[in-house]
């Protein structure tokens, strides 16, 4: 780690904290000069640290650059955050995952991006993803590890974790529209993707790749006009109340380390957070669509819908629009 990143992380560790630089250079054994250069670096990074006389140096609250250094402090489990790799900018978080799953990356890999330039959702559709107001991450997960391989339980379980870490942190309560976007206050404000490995010989699921991409603090008037209608964040105004290496870090800690649910009680809870179930929708399945009835989900985490005529089907795949 070079000394602009060990100088980052005790900064981060003392947010809105002065620290001297006489305990920056014992702490780290350098000299006072090298934690000014360091300095001069992080601002030039673009990191707004206040130097008071007699005090030392302050990183303020309001720096939301996400870094290892930033999302470390908040990590329940030593050891983490050797395993999180942060992006100014990337084509597509899932996209670098796959291809650090196929050189052996561990399982609980962590890439995590400023901004994407070719992300992307469910059916390969955009996902707008501007640097600065959103956080998008992709976890390597190995099935060996994991509790469930149905990946609907796991997008379930990815959807409900985001959830609760946003009404835990953010004092919202947010909603889950079948199978994996997030909604808030009636917008969607991010959503799930997960796509399996499988082994070539057994033709298993080998490694999950699940995609996570947030609307923070995407003021509303900034998003495409092709989406702007149905698209927010958690903050639509522009002001965040948390960082989004906060945020980060409580979603790999829920992710990670949580206890993980029976399936059935997963989709007990993962039911409860769904807004639609006995609403009017329109399901589409490539080129079919019809109006039908929302009514449940079973134990796979299928939709079970009433078409117009009656009859009921079940739903493992598809799009749905609620009216």
């Amino acid at each position: 780690m070079t000394t602009k990143h060990l100088v980052l992380e005790i900064l981060e560790k003392n947010r809105d904290k002065s620290v001297s630089g006489e305990y920056i250079a014992d702490l780290l054994s350098i000299s006072r000069n090298m934690i000014w250069r360091a300095i001069k670096d992080l601002r030039n990074d673009g990191y707004l640290i206040e130097a008071i006389t007699n005090k030392g140096y302050r990183l303020t609250g309001d720096n939301d650059i996400i870094s290892v250094e930033g999302i470390k402090p908040f990590l329940l489990l030593a050891g983490i955050s050797e395993s999180i790799m942060v992006y100014a900018e990337i084509d597509s978080t899932n996209r670098e995952a796959k291809a650090q799953a196929i050189n052996k990356a561990a399982h609980g890999t962590v890439i995590i991006s400023n901004s994407q330039t070719s992300g992307k959702g469910r059916h390969n559709r955009d996902f707008y993803s501007p640097p600065g107001s959103g956080l998008y991450m992709s976890f390597i997960l190995h099935s060996s590890v994991l509790r469930f391989t149905n990946p609907t339980a796991i997008t379930a379980y990815a959807a409900l974790c985001v959830c609760e870490v946003i009404e835990n942190i953010c004092d919202m309560k947010p909603s889950i529209k079948w199978v994996n976007d997030i909604f808030l206050n009636g917008k969607k404000i991010g959503g799930i993707l997960t796509e399996a490995i499988t082994d070539f010989e057994s033709g298993g699921v080998h490694e999950i790749i699940l995609g996570i991409g947030i609307n923070i603090s995407t003021k509303t008037e900034d998003f495409p006009k092709e989406i702007k209608e149905y698209a927010s964040s958690i903050y639509p105004d522009g002001n965040p109340h948390i960082t989004r290496n906060r945020l980060a870090a409580e979603i790999i800690n829920r992710i990670l380390l949580s206890d993980t649910p029976a399936e059935t009680e997963l989709l007990e809870r993962y039911k409860k957070r769904l807004f639609m179930l006995g609403a009017n929708i329109t399901v589409i399945q490539g080129r079919e669509r019809y109006t039908a009835k929302a009514l449940d989900i079973n134990e796979h985490g299928h939709l079970i819908v009433q078409e117009q005529n009656g009859e009921i089907k079940t739903l493992s795949s598809g799009e749905i629009t609620v009216f």
